[in-house]
């Protein structure tokens, strides 16, 4: 079963190895069929303790570090995006 991946912004990183990544995602309402903005809090598990405020990352599932935090930062998705663009 692959483990999903999920993009999103640092918004705490305050305690020790772990930051807080805020996921946006976009839903329809059932009724009113108006598109709605929903977030969700993960805490993510970040070794070398190098992602910031404000970082767009990507988190990834991994096994359980502790009873709340079982995904772990893959890399900055901005910093990734930016060194294709010079790339090309």
């Amino acid at each position: 079963m692959p483990r999903r991946v999920l993009t999103g912004v640092v918004v705490s990183d305050k305690n020790d190895k772990t930051v807080t990544v805020r996921v946006d995602r976009r839903v329809s309402h059932p009724i009113y069929k108006k598109t709605i903005a929903r977030s969700k809090k993960y805490a993510a598990h970040d070794e070398k303790e190098q992602f910031k405020l404000g970082d767009k990352v990507q988190i990834i599932e991994s096994r359980p570090y502790s009873k709340s935090k079982c995904w772990e930062v893959i890399y900055d998705a901005a910093e990734a995006k930016a060194k294709t663009a010079k790339k090309a």
